[in-house]
């Protein structure tokens, strides 16, 4: 049999690829990457773009095209046979990664480019590619002596390990946990459309009645809807304790001494570079200069939200009493009596508004938007291999007719699929000897399914998900920088990349844009002006409590890297609760364990940079408030942001970027405005 990862396509064949072709085809490119490097180095006596970095740039992408579809279905098919072939690549990566890191001869030769008069006449986003280059042999270990180095790759190799079982573990955890129920007043309280998704979910296993589960679309009806107040605290238990040593399946996936390793290998790998702490070690790449930058932005923030959040949580214990009969309000209450003080004080609801939202509507409507803005084109394309029926897969041209990307779409929540929602690289744009790599993005979600003949209904806050993940996917595929290192979302500050699609979420409360996205599922009727009205009088609906909220994640994630002490051990528990005595206004039952699935900072990219949602929002509301005042589809508003931000990547600095938008450096202001915060 072939191995189809070898085969240099244009997309991935994804319905092609085994888990056995998996790691003979990484071990093949590895082996092919280091061949080239030794190659490189051994045939020149001076180094240039073209006999150094080119090449090897250009193996790497064969190298990442091939993992990208492997790493992408272990996420959204996940089973044991691609589990297994995942993880024994992952060692071999982390490896390949930590040797070119410490290559002492590739070190010398990047140095000795950089050093060059070729490298003055190279482009500016060559130029970074060479500083971030050696900026990243410093942050793998290219100082340290062989004994250290050493030991950097071990930990290295370790937490990738690490990372991937965490992951597992939340994934098996949420799989494992699901009711069956036969009495419709169990259900009692829930919409039509949850109960058919519920009755749905049962008849695909076989079984009479209703299914409830923790994917989160089923969660959220349950937590939102349910008057079966013992029926919320059980799910709510099993949600907030999965992967722990609690809840219904305590120990069977527990996180917790994963979690203790993860922070003490990250530590350990800071002070060998030669940093106080893993949080100083994060903002090497990063906006924020040193992390008393980050904390007292956090606790500005803070400072200046949390008597709203007080409010807010006072009023909705007040309502708790008066009209649901809850005189002690648990964390299990408080999605459920919010939805019913929606109502009452806006007469407003989650499921009417729903209604004017199909996929059907929204996704064109969102394309609409996108063209208006930038004048882009978007065209589904049916000619593609694909990992599921639910995916589709759509072609970006500009004003020009010229193909700009490409997009795979995978909106629905399903078993074995990760939880939450993303953007990721398939394919990265780079210019070749065969014209320019057109980029290709991985766009995911996690939404309802549809039922029988409707189609999938969005919450308001689903459209504003699927619109903040195709900014992702705008930044990836509308950078016109041709060299991989900077391109697209490459290169770009770790706490700056959020600014695209934070960005995107404004055109969710504009009536203009709404009127393309909207349209009620049975009647084709626009959002009504009255039903917008009262979106925009809720809009800030218990937004200090959301923002509260926000800090706590970002604030614990912070300092559990930032004052990790060895003789101490990880202080995860202690951390989180001197964290909600600071700035929070909920406080959960001791059994919760939601740090035991925060996948971001213990399996994703976002340790010790949780904040980055928070600092690039500052970014993001500064600068749709030059669209507030020029116009939401100013055009040549649009050919700025998309000038200056979208087609540059990381091919300078995110500021430099920003400031050449904006015409100055970032406010507060707006973030605090949108969020109806008073300074």
């Amino acid at each position: 049999m072939n191995n189809k990862l070898l085969e240099n396509t244009r997309l991935p064949q994804f319905s092609k690829i085994s888990s056995e072709h998996i790691e003979p085809a990484i071990t093949k490119l590895l082996d092919d990457a280091r061949a080239i490097v030794v190659s490189c180095l051994a045939s020149q006596t001076s180094y240039t773009w073209d006999n150094l970095i080119a090449p090897i740039e250009a193996i790497e992408d064969r190298l990442n095209r091939a993992w990208s579809p492997v790493s992408h279905l272990n996420a959204v098919m996940n089973n044991d046979a691609l589990r297994q072939a995942y993880n024994a690549c992952l060692p071999k990566l982390s490896e390949y990664s930590t040797e070119m890191g410490q290559n002492e001869a590739l070190f010398k030769a990047y140095c000795g480019l950089a050093e060059s008069a070729e490298f003055r006449q190279l482009a500016k986003a060559q130029q970074r590619i060479i500083s971030n280059g050696l900026r990243d042999f410093t942050l793998s270990g290219i100082d340290l002596p062989p004994a250290q180095q050493q030991r950097y790759k071990e930990i290295s190799l370790e937490l990738s390990a690490l990372a991937s079982k965490f992951e597992e573990n939340v994934l098996d955890a949420t799989n494992a946990w699901s009711k069956h129920l036969t009495h419709h007043d169990a259900l009692a309280g829930l919409p039509d459309s949850a109960l058919q998704q519920a009755r749905q979910a049962a008849e695909q296993k076989g079984l009479e009645g209703w299914l409830i589960s923790l994917q989160f679309p089923s969660y959220s009806a349950v937590m939102t809807y349910a008057d079966d107040r013992i029926l919320r605290a059980e799910h709510y238990t099993a949600f907030a304790t999965r992967a722990s040593d609690q809840g219904p399946h305590a120990g069977q996936w527990d996180n917790t001494a994963l979690m203790a390793k993860i922070l003490a290998l990250r530590h350990e790998k800071a002070v060998l570079l030669g940093y106080a702490n893993y949080a100083e070690l994060s903002l090497a790449a990063k906006m924020a200069h040193q992390p008393s930058d980050v904390i007292s932005f956090l606790e500005n923030l803070a400072e200046k939200s949390r008597s709203q959040a007080q409010q807010d949580y006072a009023d909705l214990t007040a309502f708790a009493k008066k009209h649901c009969a809850i005189a002690d309000l648990e964390v299990w209450d408080i999605a459920y009596v919010s939805e019913k003080m929606r109502l009452h004080a806006y007469d407003l609801s989650q499921e009417t508004v729903k209604a004017y939202f199909p996929i059907t509507q929204v996704l064109p409507g969102l394309f609409a938007v996108v063209k208006k803005l930038y004048g882009l084109c978007i065209t589904e394309e049916t000619e593609f291999d694909s990992w599921h029926p639910d995916v589709k897969f759509f072609a970006i041209h500009d004003q020009q007719q010229h193909l700009r990307g490409h997009f795979f779409i995978d909106l629905y929540a399903r078993q074995d699929k990760r939880g939450g929602a993303w953007m990721d690289d398939c394919v990265g744009r780079r210019k070749t000897s065969d014209g320019v790599q057109t980029p290709v993005a991985y766009l995911v979600c996690n939404f309802t399914p549809p039922t029988g003949t409707e189609p999938a209904l969005l919450t308001h806050d689903e459209v504003t998900t699927l619109f903040h993940e195709f900014g992702h996917g705008l930044h990836h595929m509308m950078t016109q920088v041709d060299y991989l290192g900077v391109s697209g979302i490459n290169g770009v500050e770790w706490d700056a990349v959020e600014l695209p699609s934070q960005f995107m979420e404004n055109w969710c409360w504009e009536k203009e844009a709404l009127g393309l996205l909207s349209g009620h599922y049975q009647t084709g009727e626009a959002l009504p002006d009255d039903l917008f009205a009262k979106m925009l009088a809720a809009k800030n609906f218990q937004a200090g409590m959301l923002m509260v909220r926000q800090l706590e994640f970002s604030l614990f994630d912070f300092k559990i890297h930032l004052d990790y002490d060895p003789a101490k051990g990880d202080c995860i528990a202690d951390t989180l609760a001197q964290v909600r005595q600071q700035v929070s206004v909920v406080h959960p039952p001791k059994f919760n364990r939601f740090a035991h699935s925060f996948s971001h900072i213990f399996a994703g990219g976002y340790a010790a940079g949780y904040y980055s949602y928070k600092w690039a929002e500052v970014l993001s509301s500064d600068a749709f408030s030059l669209f507030e005042e020029k116009g939401i589809f100013d055009p040549d508003t649009g050919h700025e942001f998309l000038s200056h931000i979208l087609e540059q990547g990381g091919s300078d600095s995110a500021m430099n970027l920003f400031i050449n938008f904006r015409g100055r450096e970032p406010s507060i202001d707006a973030l605090l405005r949108h969020n109806g915060i008073t300074a």
